[in-house]
């Protein structure tokens, strides 16, 4: 989904498959010349890139080829594809971040970016971090320790300012992985803190079916806690192939719309980024 300020583009179909957009250009008659424009994708498919430069070809035309362009991409796409390790794989975020440099925007704001890569090879990039999100959960949820299921999210977020303000105990854990398969096996977790009776907030940014929070959560009532809840930044659709909501391992998932189209009566969306007129 992408907007101008916060009104749709409109994409049809023609015949023959390729796009028929709508611009909102009645919104742009008597638009003020020193107005920055802000474009905002909420990424669904890759089929937006072509809408993506579509707009921007328009905005430069239309509204203005000097006006300063800000794009919002909440969640960026390939960041899992950060890097090569065999000649038949394809360095995808590299390939979609020139193609988003290409387009010359003056800022582009992300979201809680899954890899650290994007932030080096994109062009006037602004990485924001979640701190109201972390810091309005810790207020909902009143969690006794705070978990991260891996060194990785440990090192990313244990220093968040709402983590660092709470003082609770934080842990983490170090998954087992198949790595022939990429299959998750199991999962550790290193603490000093005793979990008896304790609710545990996970903290991460994306969840895909969730296999890392299943082996978490198992864990972590191993070890006696009571209750467990999960944070995440960015939540796919997947998730319902998976068993964070079927089962009562996890009993709250808190995320964003960014790339989340469904409901359930355990998902609380706090923060929402697809916004329209």
């Amino acid at each position: 989904m992408i907007t101008v300020n916060n009104y749709l583009v409109k994409v049809g179909k023609f015949p023959d498959g390729t796009q028929s957009i709508e611009f909102p250009y009645s919104n742009y008659i008597e638009y003020p010349s020193d107005m920055p424009v802000d474009i905002n994708w909420c990424y669904d498919s890759d089929e937006e890139l072509f809408t993506l430069s579509s707009t921007v070809n328009w905005i430069r035309r239309i509204v203005g080829k000097y006006r300063k362009l800000t794009l919002h991409i909440p969640y960026v796409p390939n960041a899992r594809m950060d890097r090569i390790k065999n000649d038949n794989e394809n360095f995808s975020l590299k390939v979609f971040s020139d193609f988003i440099n290409s387009l010359e925007f003056d800022t582009v704001f992300v979201y809680n970016v899954h890899s650290n890569v994007s932030e080096a090879l994109i062009n006037n990039i602004v990485s924001l971090k979640p701190i109201f999100d972390v810091s309005w959960v810790i207020d909902e949820y009143h969690p006794d320790v705070i978990f991260f299921p891996d060194e990785g999210a440990c090192k990313r977020y244990s220093d968040l300012g709402p983590v660092k303000k709470s003082g609770l105990p934080v842990t983490f854990g170090i998954k087992k992985r198949d790595w022939k398969t990429g299959n998750i096996l199991g999962l550790d977790v290193i603490s000093d803190t005793d979990l008896t009776d304790k609710k545990v907030l996970i903290v991460d940014d994306i969840c895909s079916a969730g296999g890392t929070f299943k082996y978490s959560a198992i864990k972590l009532k191993e070890l006696g806690a009571k209750d467990v809840a999960l944070y995440v930044s960015h939540c796919e659709d997947n998730i319902q192939k998976g068993d964070l909501l079927t089962t009562d391992l996890i009993s709250k998932i808190y995320t964003t719309d960014s790339i989340l189209h469904i409901e359930d009566k355990k998902i609380e969306i706090i923060n929402k980024f697809r916004i329209i007129y």
